[in-house]
């Protein structure tokens, strides 16, 4: 093996290029289990972000279900999730384009459900076996309003109906269920201005003969405290996850009283930003398969109900999500610091893991793979924050000696979310080219307890800005970074915490806006109903609080903003309109700056198409580059840089 060749960090050339990252890359989403087949939806770039519902049968066989023409995908809270459901072969669905429910045998072709007239939204559908009917959670746009109902749709096949409404009244609804008898509905509901890791509440209603619900019973939650997937066991009793404690943990309500079944400082919950999301399952009565995240990984587990005794599954897996559990074995999506997503089936008799399907098909050398370090560091007022570092790594390079790498600070979305140390190639291409990232789970974020989260509340803006800070300047002094070359970037949520950083403080030298907030005034006045409230948690309630939206908003502070800026927008964003990044974009421009505007007119929020990502990606290195002086191995087509 050849030495090293001594290069500047960042100049590096490296296998791992955008197009590679997204030609044969798919997003695997919901996952669902009928009798022995399986099936799960894919996003491909490639085919302009649709949504494929795939299935696999008992046989090994895996084919296509949906039709070309058919985007498998829910609007409902414009995040969506949650988008089909499938019994005995028959599959029901929510179409992206018109957004109607479709029923679709396996083996034919889609029949709409709902009307083409009006504006309706569906997800988080289930089959009610007892009554033939959908139960599902329906999101009406009327007049101006969004009316968030839980529906049944009755006599298919016979009339095109948008459903019947069981349930009203509060603002959202998700995770309608129904018990193994049919006699009984369970579902969670919230109001503004709670988001459903703030508090949500779990009832129950019995169901009439004649269909519609008798009286109904709140069981557990409430303004502080939030429940997270309600599901029947077989034998009828009712199983949940509450924060109560302070962590996500697991409880049943039986005999009258809700029962603790495990108290552990660790997460089986997360935050319910799309539909379906799911952490455990029944592989029987008294048996169940879970996961559930501590210490800043995830881990899969058997709890045995009358024992209470949680027993570790030994997996390869770091990351686990969208769990679904039969008698022997249990569906899930997986991956690691070493390993991208992947679609796994896992015997619970031989421990056998079977990958069903990849979100890459790329394969990249041990020797070009940056492992994260798990990190914690001192922040502001003597708390601790967490991130995964990872260092450049490419065994082509290694960078000259007395230098340091430039550093890439990534604040991730949400903000009640959380980063993870499952590969993702998209921090492989940066510290594969010489640049050192630092993942942050800064204060807010979920995963480590609800105390944790709740550092945020009415300080976005504040704390998620110290701890990116207060990250970086730690690397920064271990020697491990330049302290004089460091850039942050973030999408959404994440956008903001990069454009306050950049504005309010002077540690970074550059940035990059993805879909970012720059105003929160206007992101107040004009958003989605899912979100319309959350500031009032995050910031406080408009327009009471008014003025400290405006000293908040990075829009309003262009004057103290001094470095260079790059934005990426969709022109078709309802969660962060384009109008927030071309007032920053204008005012740079006006003050003599470096800014780059970079739009999409066919993307939402979130970039889903494959050349769109690309472009997107190699535009933040290009810009990186004339910023930070290096080379760009890459032949990557210059992007315009107004004041450069």
């Amino acid at each position: 093996m050849a030495h090293p060749q001594i290069s500047a960090y960042g100049s590096w050339s490296s296998p791992i290029t955008s197009e590679q990252i997204v030609v044969g890359s798919i997003g695997i989403g919901d996952l669902a289990i009928d009798g022995d087949d399986l099936y799960w939806t894919e996003l491909r770039p490639t085919e302009k972000g649709r949504n494929v519902l795939v299935r696999q049968r008992a046989d090994g066989q895996t084919q296509e279900v949906t039709p070309a023409e058919f985007n498998v995908r829910s609007r409902v809270h414009e995040y969506g999730g949650g988008a089909y459901c499938v019994t005995n072969g028959t599959i029901y669905f929510s179409n992206f384009r018109d957004q109607r429910l479709y029923r679709q045998p396996v083996a034919g072709e889609p029949c709409p459900l709902t009307p083409v007239t009006g504006d309706y939204r569906y997800a988080n559908a289930i089959w009610d076996d007892h009554r033939d009917r959908l139960i599902c959670v329906r999101e009406a746009h009327q007049a101006g309003d969004m009316i968030n109902t839980v529906v049944s749709l009755e006599g298919l096949g016979q009339a095109i109906s948008p459903g019947r409404i069981l349930i009203e009244g509060n603002d959202f609804y998700a995770s309608p269920c129904l018990s193994p008898d049919g006699s009984t509905l369970a579902w969670l509901t919230w109001n503004h201005p709670n988001m459903p890791w703030d508090g949500t509440e779990l009832w129950v209603a019995a169901i009439q003969t004649d269909g519609p619900l008798g009286d109904r019973t709140k069981l557990a939650g409430g303004q502080e405290e939030s429940i997270f997937q309600p599901q029947w066991s077989p034998d009828g009793i009712l199983y949940f996850v509450s924060d109560r404690s302070g962590w996500w943990n697991l409880y049943r309500y039986h005999q009258g009283t809700v029962q603790t079944l495990t108290a552990l400082e660790a997460e089986f919950g997360l935050p319910q930003w799309v539909f379906g999301m799911s952490t455990y399952g029944f592989t029987a009565p008294h048996s169940i398969i879970c996961t559930y995240h501590q210490h800043g990984l995830w881990n899969l587990a058997r709890l045995g109900v009358k024992t209470r005794e949680l027993k570790r599954i030994e997996t390869p897996y770091t990351e686990i999500s969208s769990v679904q559990v039969a008698p022997d074995f249990v569906l899930f999506k997986g991956s690691s610091p070493t390993q991208s997503t992947a679609l796994i089936r896992w015997d619970l008799n031989t421990h056998d893991a079977v990958v069903l399907q990849r979100s890459t098909q790329l394969q990249i050398a041990p020797g070009y793979i940056s492992s994260p370090q798990v990190i914690k560091f001192p922040t502001e007022q003597g708390r601790t924050a967490y991130g995964y570092f990872y260092p450049p790594q490419n065994q082509d390079y290694k960078g000259p000696a007395g230098t340091k790498p430039p550093l890439l600070v990534k604040s991730h979305g949400g903000p009640t979310a959380a980063t993870s140390s499952s590969l993702s190639l998209k921090i492989q291409y940066w510290t594969s080219r010489g640049i050192a990232v630092l993942d942050v789970n800064y204060g807010g974020s979920t995963g480590y307890g609800r105390a944790y989260q709740l550092r945020l509340r009415e300080q976005w803006g504040i704390v998620d800005v110290e701890d990116c800070i207060n990250g970086a300047r730690y690397l920064a002094e271990q020697g491990l970074v330049d302290g004089d070359r460091m850039a942050i970037t973030g999408g959404s949520a994440g956008g903001y915490t990069t454009l306050a950083a950049l504005t309010f403080h002077d540690v970074f030298k550059a940035g990059a806006s993805y879909y970012g907030i720059g105003d929160l005034t206007a992101l107040a006045q004009d958003t989605h109903k899912f979100e319309a409230r959350y500031l009032d948690r995050l910031i406080g309630p408009y327009p009471e609080q008014a003025q400290l939206y405006r000293a908040r908003s990075p829009i309003n502070a262009v004057d103290q903003l001094s470095c260079p800026v790059i934005f990426f927008q969709g022109l078709e964003d309802k969660v962060v309109p384009p109008n927030q990044a071309e007032a920053m974009v204008q005012a740079l421009a006006a003050k003599g700056i470096p800014v780059a505007y970079v739009t999409f007119a066919d993307e939402q929020h979130g970039f889903r198409q494959a050349e769109n990502i690309r472009k997107a990606l190699d535009s933040e290195l290009y810009f990186y580059a004339q910023i930070f002086g290096f080379a760009v191995a890459d032949a990557i087509p210059p992007v315009p840089i107004q004041n450069l």
